[in-house]
C-alpha cells in the first residue's frame, strides 16, 4: 500500500480534511469460534468449510475457515471504532477480495488509505478508502475498497 500522504492522527475528518494517500491503521481483533458460529447463524451460511474442522482438513485447510464476509464485517467495525473518525453518512458500495483464509485465533487489522476524493454531479462528497487487511504474521487476508458518502463542513 502506498505510504505517501499524511498519517491521520486520532480525530474527526470531514471531506475537506482528507486528501488522496492520507492513511491510518485500525485497531486489531482476534477472530473467535464464537464469531464464526454467530455469523453462520446470522447469515444462514452453514457451509461445511466454516462449520466442520474435519471437512476443512479434507479440503487442505488446518481448521475451519471464517466466512470471508465475516472478515469484511469485522474490518468495517474496526474502521468504525477507530480513533480516526471519517464523518461518513453512508456506504455506497464495496469492491473486495479474499486473499487468504482467516481462522479462529487469528488477529486481524487493517491499513486504510484514502484512494480518492471527489464531488458528485449533485455536489455530494465521495471518499473512496482502500483497505489492506492483515493477520498477526503479516499475511494479507483481504483487501479492497469502499466508497463512502461523507459529510462536508460547508455543503454545496
Amino acid at each position: 500500500m502506498t505510504r505517501s500522504g499524511n498519517h491521520l492522527a486520532a480525530g474527526e475528518y470531514w471531506f475537506e480534511d482528507l486528501a488522496e494517500c492520507d492513511h491510518y491503521e485500525t485497531g486489531h481483533l482476534v477472530v473467535t469460534d464464537a464469531h464464526i458460529v454467530a455469523f453462520a447463524g446470522l447469515s444462514g451460511d452453514f457451509f461445511d468449510l466454516h462449520m466442520d474442522d474435519e471437512i476443512a482438513k479434507a479440503l487442505g485447510f488446518p481448521a475451519r475457515v471464517a466466512h470471508g464476509l465475516l472478515g469484511l464485517a469485522l474490518i468495517d467495525g474496526l474502521k468504525n471504532r477507530s480513533a480516526v473518525r471519517i464523518m461518513a453518512v453512508a456506504s455506497l458500495g464495496w469492491n473486495w477480495h479474499f486473499r487468504a483464509p482467516i481462522f479462529a485465533g487469528d488477529r486481524i487489522g487493517a491499513n486504510i488509505r484514502v484512494a480518492s476524493t471527489r464531488l458528485s454531479s449533485k455536489g455530494q462528497a465521495i471518499v473512496t478508502l482502500a483497505f489492506k487487511v492483515t493477520k498477526q504474521d503479516g499475511t494479507t487476508v483481504q483487501d479492497g475498497e469502499t466508497a463512502l458518502l461523507v459529510r462536508q463542513r460547508t455543503p454545496n
